[in-house]
């Protein structure tokens, strides 16, 4: 079976975030197993599998090292990216999801714009023990509804770049995984608001782009800022750009992708 790895929310190789692309040639998904070992073999934060529908639609499923999700932004971008290289899909592709349908589509630039659902932010007491696993103060906290994930506002931008969390206690909180966010420093720098994501209970230690969090980011800070298109950058290692675009209960996440991997499964 081929299998890819593609970097996602990012024009250049070796940067963004990179998720396993496997796409299978008849009607159904394989045994959910044997994905999952996939997934645990390649040791990224997401693989994804598709299979065709017929036409433009496509059926979808997003793993981790651990467990499978409802919900990848990067490995959407990166699999819609696979079948535009193969000549698979052409214009606005339809992916049949966890989440409902989500198309993504091919911009003349190269650029891939995914519409996803919104996750609007609702405010939250910190959860007990999430200042002492970030090791910083918490300005804010949000509950992001089916996303699943904790929000948190901090300082600033610095404080976001710098932080070394304990992961062991981030896993203990109550929640999939913890989004950190702070406005940008100098929003002349080509981006609004920076962000990280934790993700150790899903195996996910670092994601170093989650697209989904973006679902829930774009909300908070256009409400913030009152312009409805903004641009993130996610201040990870290999760090990435996802620009948003707020469309009342969906938000449009464009970003581009480079394959660095292309080879054949053999087990």
């Amino acid at each position: 079976m081929r299998i890819r790895i593609v970097d996602a929310f990012t024009d250049r190789a070796f940067g963004g975030n990179p998720a396993g692309v496997c796409v299978l040639d008849g009607d159904s998904f394989p045994d959910a197993v044997w994905m999952q070992r996939v997934a645990a073999e390649l040791n990224l934060s997401e693989t994804a599998f598709a299979h065709p529908r017929g036409g433009r639609d496509w059926a979808l499923r997003w793993f981790t090292p651990r467990t499978e999700v409802n919900l990848c932004g990067h490995a959407t971008l990166a699999t819609a990216h696979a079948l535009g290289e193969d000549g698979l899909a052409t214009g606005t592709i339809r992916f049949d999801t966890r989440s409902g349908i989500l198309t993504a589509a091919v911009g003349g630039d190269g650029s891939i714009t995914m519409d996803f659902p919104v996750f609007p932010v609702i405010p939250i007491d910190p959860l007990p023990g999430t200042a002492e696993a970030l090791g910083v103060p918490i300005l804010a906290s949000y509950d992001t509804g089916a996303l699943a994930d904790l929000l948190v506002e901090v300082a600033d931008e610095q404080t976001v770049r710098t932080l070394a969390p304990d992961l062991g206690a981030v896993a203990r909180l109550a929640t999939r995984g913890v989004i950190v966010t702070a406005p940008a420093e100098d929003p002349a720098a080509g981006y609004d608001f920076v962000s990280r994501f934790f993700g150790p209970a899903v195996g996910v230690p670092e994601d170093p782009v989650t697209g989904s969090a973006h679902s829930a980011l774009a909300p908070l800070w256009s409400a913030r800022f009152g312009r409805d298109e903004l641009v993130g950058l996610q201040a990870s290692a290999r760090s990435g750009l996802v620009r948003t675009v707020l469309r009342g209960d969906r938000v449009d996440l464009t970003g581009h992708a480079v394959t660095v991997l292309d080879g054949t499964l053999a087990a």
